[in-house]
Protein backbone atom coordinates (compact mmCIF):
# COMPACT_ATOMS: atom_id res chain seq x y z
CA UNK A 1 0.00 0.00 0.00
CA UNK A 2 1.48 3.51 -0.70
CA UNK A 3 0.21 6.39 1.00
CA UNK A 4 -0.43 9.40 -1.26
CA UNK A 5 -0.55 13.31 0.10
CA UNK A 6 -2.62 14.87 -2.68
CA UNK A 7 -1.88 18.50 -2.94
CA UNK A 8 -4.66 20.48 -5.50
CA UNK A 9 -7.37 17.64 -4.88
CA UNK A 10 -10.51 19.44 -7.07
CA UNK A 11 -8.62 20.46 -10.06
CA UNK A 12 -8.33 18.32 -13.48
CA UNK A 13 -5.21 16.06 -12.37
CA UNK A 14 -6.26 16.14 -9.01
CA UNK A 15 -9.82 14.70 -9.44
CA UNK A 16 -8.67 12.24 -12.10
CA UNK A 17 -5.58 10.95 -9.50
CA UNK A 18 -8.39 10.25 -7.17
CA UNK A 19 -10.10 8.06 -10.01
CA UNK A 20 -7.03 6.01 -10.18
CA UNK A 21 -6.91 5.78 -6.32
CA UNK A 22 -10.63 4.43 -6.77
CA UNK A 23 -9.79 1.77 -8.64
CA UNK A 24 -6.98 0.91 -6.85
CA UNK A 25 -8.26 0.56 -3.40
CA UNK A 26 -5.78 -2.30 -1.97
CA UNK A 27 -2.59 -0.37 -3.71
CA UNK A 28 -3.19 3.27 -3.04
CA UNK A 29 -4.83 5.56 -0.10
CA UNK A 30 -5.23 9.31 0.59
CA UNK A 31 -4.51 10.27 3.64
CA UNK A 32 -4.05 14.18 3.08
CA UNK A 33 -5.64 16.11 0.89
CA UNK A 34 -5.74 19.85 -0.32
CA UNK A 35 -7.77 22.30 -2.49
CA UNK A 36 -8.06 25.77 -2.81
CA UNK A 37 -11.64 27.10 -3.35
CA UNK A 38 -13.83 24.43 -3.93
CA UNK A 39 -15.06 23.23 -0.61
CA UNK A 40 -18.29 21.68 -1.76
CA UNK A 41 -16.38 19.28 -3.90
CA UNK A 42 -13.50 18.44 -1.52
CA UNK A 43 -16.23 17.84 1.21
CA UNK A 44 -17.42 15.07 -1.21
CA UNK A 45 -13.82 13.86 -1.42
CA UNK A 46 -13.21 13.85 2.04
CA UNK A 47 -16.75 11.62 2.97
CA UNK A 48 -15.20 9.37 0.32
CA UNK A 49 -11.77 8.95 0.80
CA UNK A 50 -11.45 9.77 4.51
CA UNK A 51 -8.00 11.58 5.04
CA UNK A 52 -6.98 12.04 7.95
CA UNK A 53 -5.49 15.82 7.38
CA UNK A 54 -7.05 18.62 4.85
CA UNK A 55 -6.41 21.80 3.88
CA UNK A 56 -7.79 24.49 2.22
CA UNK A 57 -6.98 28.04 0.62
CA UNK A 58 -8.55 30.58 3.73
CA UNK A 59 -9.79 30.01 6.91
CA UNK A 60 -13.31 30.74 5.81
CA UNK A 61 -12.91 28.58 3.68
CA UNK A 62 -12.24 25.72 6.62
CA UNK A 63 -15.17 27.31 8.00
CA UNK A 64 -17.38 26.18 5.38
CA UNK A 65 -15.86 22.82 5.32
CA UNK A 66 -16.14 21.95 8.75
CA UNK A 67 -20.02 23.06 8.24
CA UNK A 68 -20.60 20.82 5.80
CA UNK A 69 -18.80 17.92 7.03
CA UNK A 70 -20.70 18.40 10.30
CA UNK A 71 -19.50 15.79 13.08
CA UNK A 72 -19.16 12.37 10.68
CA UNK A 73 -15.31 11.59 11.54
CA UNK A 74 -14.07 15.18 10.43
CA UNK A 75 -10.06 15.59 9.34
CA UNK A 76 -8.20 18.03 10.83
CA UNK A 77 -8.55 21.20 8.80
CA UNK A 78 -5.78 23.69 7.64
CA UNK A 79 -6.23 26.80 5.54
CA UNK A 80 -2.89 28.60 3.36
CA UNK A 81 0.25 27.69 2.37
CA UNK A 82 1.21 26.24 6.25
CA UNK A 83 -1.93 24.01 5.57
CA UNK A 84 -0.52 22.91 2.12
CA UNK A 85 3.04 21.76 3.70
CA UNK A 86 1.12 20.23 6.50
CA UNK A 87 -0.59 18.22 4.23
CA UNK A 88 2.74 17.63 1.86
CA UNK A 89 4.17 15.97 4.57
CA UNK A 90 1.76 14.11 6.67
CA UNK A 91 3.86 11.50 8.27
CA UNK A 92 2.26 8.26 6.94
CA UNK A 93 2.46 9.90 3.17
CA UNK A 94 4.95 8.26 1.00
CA UNK A 95 4.25 10.34 -2.07
CA UNK A 96 3.71 13.91 -2.28
CA UNK A 97 1.15 14.36 -5.61
CA UNK A 98 1.72 17.83 -6.51
CA UNK A 99 -0.92 18.79 -8.74
CA UNK A 100 -1.81 22.61 -7.41
CA UNK A 101 -2.15 25.15 -10.57
CA UNK A 102 1.42 27.71 -10.80
CA UNK A 103 4.34 28.36 -8.69
CA UNK A 104 2.27 27.75 -5.22
CA UNK A 105 3.43 24.21 -5.52
CA UNK A 106 6.84 25.60 -5.19
CA UNK A 107 7.28 25.49 -1.01
CA UNK A 108 5.25 22.51 -0.29
CA UNK A 109 7.18 20.79 -2.67
CA UNK A 110 10.32 21.60 -1.31
CA UNK A 111 8.98 20.56 2.02
CA UNK A 112 7.80 17.46 1.29
CA UNK A 113 11.43 16.39 0.09
CA UNK A 114 12.83 17.29 3.48
CA UNK A 115 10.33 14.94 4.89
CA UNK A 116 11.31 12.28 2.69
CA UNK A 117 8.57 11.80 0.51
CA UNK A 118 8.86 11.41 -2.83
CA UNK A 119 7.11 13.52 -5.76
CA UNK A 120 4.51 12.79 -8.18
CA UNK A 121 4.53 15.89 -10.22
CA UNK A 122 2.20 17.41 -12.28
CA UNK A 123 3.08 21.39 -11.17
CA UNK A 124 5.73 21.82 -13.91
CA UNK A 125 6.11 25.30 -12.21
CA UNK A 126 7.83 24.01 -9.75
CA UNK A 127 10.69 23.07 -11.65
CA UNK A 128 10.77 25.81 -13.79
CA UNK A 129 10.84 28.27 -11.23
CA UNK A 130 13.29 26.54 -9.09
CA UNK A 131 14.44 23.59 -11.28
CA UNK A 132 18.32 23.68 -9.88
CA UNK A 133 17.44 23.74 -6.05
CA UNK A 134 14.77 21.56 -6.28
CA UNK A 135 16.49 18.54 -8.13
CA UNK A 136 19.62 19.51 -6.38
CA UNK A 137 18.14 18.69 -3.28
CA UNK A 138 15.71 15.91 -3.97
CA UNK A 139 19.45 13.91 -5.20
CA UNK A 140 21.13 15.42 -2.05
CA UNK A 141 17.80 13.46 0.34
CA UNK A 142 17.54 10.00 -2.28
CA UNK A 143 13.80 11.23 -3.67
CA UNK A 144 12.63 10.50 -6.70
CA UNK A 145 10.42 13.30 -8.61
CA UNK A 146 8.24 11.23 -11.11
CA UNK A 147 6.63 13.47 -13.85
CA UNK A 148 3.05 12.97 -13.83
CA UNK A 149 2.90 15.41 -16.88
CA UNK A 150 2.02 12.59 -20.05
CA UNK A 151 5.14 14.61 -22.13
CA UNK A 152 7.53 13.87 -19.52
CA UNK A 153 5.91 10.32 -18.44
CA UNK A 154 6.54 9.19 -21.72
CA UNK A 155 10.31 10.08 -21.94
CA UNK A 156 11.02 8.55 -18.76
CA UNK A 157 9.61 5.73 -19.98
CA UNK A 158 11.29 5.88 -23.19
CA UNK A 159 14.61 6.49 -20.88
CA UNK A 160 13.74 3.18 -19.01
CA UNK A 161 16.76 0.73 -19.18
CA UNK A 162 18.66 3.18 -21.87
CA UNK A 163 22.33 4.61 -21.53
CA UNK A 164 21.76 8.19 -20.84
CA UNK A 165 25.44 9.18 -22.23
CA UNK A 166 23.91 8.24 -25.70
CA UNK A 167 20.95 11.03 -25.45
CA UNK A 168 21.09 12.90 -28.52
CA UNK A 169 17.75 14.91 -28.09
CA UNK A 170 14.69 14.77 -26.86
CA UNK A 171 11.36 15.74 -28.86
CA UNK A 172 8.53 17.13 -27.04
CA UNK A 173 4.80 16.85 -28.89
CA UNK A 174 1.94 19.43 -28.93
CA UNK A 175 -1.24 19.71 -29.85
CA UNK A 176 -1.13 23.12 -30.91
CA UNK A 177 -4.32 23.87 -28.56
CA UNK A 178 -7.42 25.57 -29.56
CA UNK A 179 -5.86 28.10 -32.49
CA UNK A 180 -3.79 25.53 -34.42
CA UNK A 181 -5.16 26.25 -37.65
CA UNK A 182 -7.07 29.45 -36.75
CA UNK A 183 -5.93 32.97 -38.69
CA UNK A 184 -3.22 34.65 -37.19
CA UNK A 185 -4.61 37.95 -37.64
CA UNK A 186 -7.57 37.15 -36.01
CA UNK A 187 -6.33 35.84 -32.95
CA UNK A 188 -6.55 39.33 -30.64
CA UNK A 189 -9.98 38.94 -30.71
CA UNK A 190 -10.51 35.40 -29.84
CA UNK A 191 -13.18 34.89 -26.97
CA UNK A 192 -12.52 33.35 -23.84
CA UNK A 193 -14.93 30.03 -24.63
CA UNK A 194 -12.80 30.04 -27.48
CA UNK A 195 -9.44 29.52 -26.70
CA UNK A 196 -10.79 26.74 -23.77
CA UNK A 197 -12.35 24.56 -26.00
CA UNK A 198 -9.00 22.27 -26.45
CA UNK A 199 -9.55 19.81 -29.38
CA UNK A 200 -7.62 16.71 -27.99
CA UNK A 201 -6.99 16.99 -23.83
CA UNK A 202 -9.52 17.75 -20.92
CA UNK A 203 -7.67 20.28 -18.59
CA UNK A 204 -8.10 22.96 -15.91
CA UNK A 205 -8.28 26.41 -17.19
CA UNK A 206 -4.75 27.73 -16.76
CA UNK A 207 -3.11 24.67 -18.88
CA UNK A 208 -5.57 25.16 -21.73
CA UNK A 209 -4.75 29.08 -22.15
CA UNK A 210 -1.19 27.89 -22.16
CA UNK A 211 -1.89 25.37 -24.43
CA UNK A 212 -3.44 27.50 -27.25
CA UNK A 213 -0.31 29.75 -26.76
CA UNK A 214 2.25 27.22 -26.44
CA UNK A 215 3.58 29.02 -23.45
CA UNK A 216 2.92 24.93 -21.83
CA UNK A 217 5.40 23.59 -23.99
CA UNK A 218 7.81 26.48 -23.21
CA UNK A 219 7.12 25.67 -19.83
CA UNK A 220 7.76 21.96 -20.68
CA UNK A 221 11.21 22.21 -22.19
CA UNK A 222 12.28 24.01 -18.76
CA UNK A 223 10.87 21.17 -16.75
CA UNK A 224 12.29 18.41 -18.83
CA UNK A 225 15.44 20.13 -18.71
CA UNK A 226 15.69 19.58 -15.22
CA UNK A 227 14.47 16.55 -14.90
CA UNK A 228 16.29 15.14 -17.77
CA UNK A 229 19.73 16.72 -17.44
CA UNK A 230 19.26 17.95 -20.91
CA UNK A 231 20.40 21.20 -22.63
CA UNK A 232 17.32 22.96 -23.78
CA UNK A 233 19.22 23.09 -27.12
CA UNK A 234 18.61 19.93 -27.24
CA UNK A 235 14.81 19.84 -26.50
CA UNK A 236 12.89 19.96 -29.54
CA UNK A 237 9.14 20.78 -30.02
CA UNK A 238 6.75 19.47 -32.84
CA UNK A 239 3.34 20.01 -33.29
CA UNK A 240 1.31 16.72 -33.28
CA UNK A 241 -2.52 17.19 -33.11
CA UNK A 242 -3.60 13.77 -32.65
CA UNK A 243 -2.12 13.61 -29.12
CA UNK A 244 -1.25 10.08 -29.39
CA UNK A 245 2.31 10.17 -29.48
CA UNK A 246 3.31 11.64 -26.02
CA UNK A 247 6.71 11.93 -26.70
CA UNK A 248 10.04 10.97 -27.82
CA UNK A 249 13.64 10.60 -27.43
CA UNK A 250 16.48 9.85 -29.86
CA UNK A 251 19.98 8.04 -29.67
CA UNK A 252 23.05 9.04 -30.69
CA UNK A 253 22.87 5.72 -33.46
CA UNK A 254 19.90 7.42 -35.16
CA UNK A 255 17.24 5.78 -33.40
CA UNK A 256 14.01 7.52 -32.00
CA UNK A 257 11.93 5.75 -29.36
CA UNK A 258 8.41 7.03 -28.37
CA UNK A 259 5.65 6.50 -25.97
CA UNK A 260 1.79 6.57 -27.64
CA UNK A 261 -1.36 6.14 -25.60
CA UNK A 262 -4.70 7.80 -25.58
CA UNK A 263 -5.07 11.23 -24.35
CA UNK A 264 -5.72 10.36 -20.47
CA UNK A 265 -4.08 12.17 -18.07
CA UNK A 266 -4.85 8.73 -15.95
CA UNK A 267 -2.53 6.84 -18.00
CA UNK A 268 0.58 8.94 -16.76
CA UNK A 269 -0.75 9.40 -13.54
CA UNK A 270 -1.77 5.54 -12.88
CA UNK A 271 2.44 5.17 -13.81
CA UNK A 272 3.71 7.48 -11.69
CA UNK A 273 1.76 6.01 -8.64
CA UNK A 274 2.88 2.24 -9.45
CA UNK A 275 6.22 3.07 -10.72
CA UNK A 276 8.15 1.08 -11.79
CA UNK A 277 4.74 -1.48 -11.70
CA UNK A 278 2.20 -1.46 -14.80
CA UNK A 279 -1.19 -3.26 -13.89
CA UNK A 280 -4.34 -3.03 -15.66
CA UNK A 281 -6.72 -1.28 -14.18
CA UNK A 282 -9.46 -1.01 -16.75
CA UNK A 283 -9.00 2.11 -18.41
CA UNK A 284 -8.98 2.91 -22.19
CA UNK A 285 -6.57 1.43 -24.74
CA UNK A 286 -5.05 2.47 -27.54
CA UNK A 287 -6.07 0.82 -31.01
CA UNK A 288 -3.92 1.99 -33.71
CA UNK A 289 -5.46 0.94 -36.67
CA UNK A 290 -8.34 2.83 -35.72
CA UNK A 291 -6.12 6.51 -35.42
CA UNK A 292 -5.88 7.24 -39.28
CA UNK A 293 -3.00 9.45 -40.06
CA UNK A 294 -0.31 10.16 -37.16
CA UNK A 295 0.74 13.65 -38.58
CA UNK A 296 4.00 16.27 -37.51
CA UNK A 297 5.38 19.34 -37.87
CA UNK A 298 7.39 22.39 -36.38
CA UNK A 299 5.72 25.32 -34.86
CA UNK A 300 5.16 28.98 -36.75
CA UNK A 301 6.98 31.18 -34.40
CA UNK A 302 4.92 33.43 -35.54
CA UNK A 303 1.48 31.86 -34.31
CA UNK A 304 3.69 30.44 -30.86
CA UNK A 305 6.38 33.51 -29.90
CA UNK A 306 6.04 32.36 -26.55
CA UNK A 307 7.81 29.10 -27.33
CA UNK A 308 10.62 32.03 -28.42
CA UNK A 309 10.20 33.16 -24.73
CA UNK A 310 10.53 30.02 -22.92
CA UNK A 311 13.90 29.14 -24.66
CA UNK A 312 15.44 32.53 -24.07
CA UNK A 313 14.70 32.07 -20.44
CA UNK A 314 15.61 28.34 -20.61
CA UNK A 315 19.07 29.76 -21.77
CA UNK A 316 19.29 32.95 -19.60
CA UNK A 317 18.38 30.87 -16.72
CA UNK A 318 19.19 32.10 -12.89
CA UNK A 319 15.68 34.08 -11.54
CA UNK A 320 14.39 33.95 -15.63
CA UNK A 321 12.51 31.59 -15.62
CA UNK A 322 10.58 32.41 -12.18
CA UNK A 323 9.83 35.69 -13.46
CA UNK A 324 8.70 34.23 -16.93
CA UNK A 325 5.95 32.25 -14.73
CA UNK A 326 5.42 34.47 -12.53
CA UNK A 327 4.04 36.91 -15.45
CA UNK A 328 2.52 34.59 -17.65
CA UNK A 329 0.53 33.13 -14.47
CA UNK A 330 -0.86 36.87 -14.34
CA UNK A 331 -1.40 37.45 -17.95
CA UNK A 332 -3.37 34.43 -18.62
CA UNK A 333 -5.68 35.27 -15.54
CA UNK A 334 -5.92 39.02 -16.52
CA UNK A 335 -7.38 36.76 -20.13
CA UNK A 336 -9.67 34.72 -18.44
CA UNK A 337 -11.00 37.69 -16.49
CA UNK A 338 -11.41 39.41 -19.90
CA UNK A 339 -9.22 42.21 -19.04
CA UNK A 340 -6.75 41.80 -21.76
CA UNK A 341 -6.56 40.19 -25.38
CA UNK A 342 -5.20 36.60 -26.22
CA UNK A 343 -2.07 38.15 -28.10
CA UNK A 344 -1.81 40.66 -24.50
CA UNK A 345 -0.73 37.35 -22.84
CA UNK A 346 3.05 36.95 -24.63
CA UNK A 347 3.41 40.91 -24.96
CA UNK A 348 3.05 41.21 -20.73
CA UNK A 349 5.17 38.26 -20.75
CA UNK A 350 7.93 39.59 -23.12
CA UNK A 351 7.60 43.50 -21.38
CA UNK A 352 7.91 41.59 -18.04
CA UNK A 353 11.06 39.44 -19.12
CA UNK A 354 12.96 42.53 -20.98
CA UNK A 355 12.58 44.31 -17.77
CA UNK A 356 14.64 41.79 -15.46
CA UNK A 357 17.83 41.55 -14.49
CA UNK A 358 18.28 37.62 -13.78
CA UNK A 359 20.39 36.57 -10.12
CA UNK A 360 22.24 33.44 -11.00
CA UNK A 361 22.03 30.62 -9.18
CA UNK A 362 19.14 31.82 -6.88
CA UNK A 363 18.84 30.79 -3.55
CA UNK A 364 14.81 29.90 -2.60
CA UNK A 365 14.71 33.53 -1.13
CA UNK A 366 15.67 35.18 -3.88
CA UNK A 367 13.24 33.22 -6.67
CA UNK A 368 10.10 34.36 -4.37
CA UNK A 369 11.24 37.82 -4.54
CA UNK A 370 11.51 37.33 -8.29
CA UNK A 371 8.32 35.87 -8.86
CA UNK A 372 6.33 38.37 -6.44
CA UNK A 373 8.16 41.45 -8.67
CA UNK A 374 7.12 39.60 -11.81
CA UNK A 375 3.59 39.09 -10.56
CA UNK A 376 2.97 43.33 -9.70
CA UNK A 377 5.42 43.83 -12.74
CA UNK A 378 2.92 42.17 -15.09
CA UNK A 379 -0.33 43.09 -12.90
CA UNK A 380 0.88 46.70 -13.51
Amino acid sequence: MKNLALLGSTGSIGRQVLDVVSRLPDRLKVVSIAANRNVELLADQVRKFEPSVVSVGTEEHARQLSDLLGNAKPPAIYSGAKGLETVATHPEADIAVIAVAGAVGLAPTIAAILAGKHIALASKEVLVAAGSLVTKLAEEKGIQILPIDSEHSAIFQCLQGQDRSKLRKLILTASGGAFAKYPIEQLQTVSIQEALAHPTWSMGRKITIDSATLMNKGLEIIEARWLFGVDPSRIEVVIHPQSIVHSMVEFEDGSVLAQMGIPDMRLPIQYALLYPERIDTGLPRLDITAQGLLTFERPDPARYPALELAYRAAEQGGTMPAVMNAANEVAVGLFLEGKIGFLDIERKVRRVMEKHKPIYDPDLAQILEADSWARITAAE
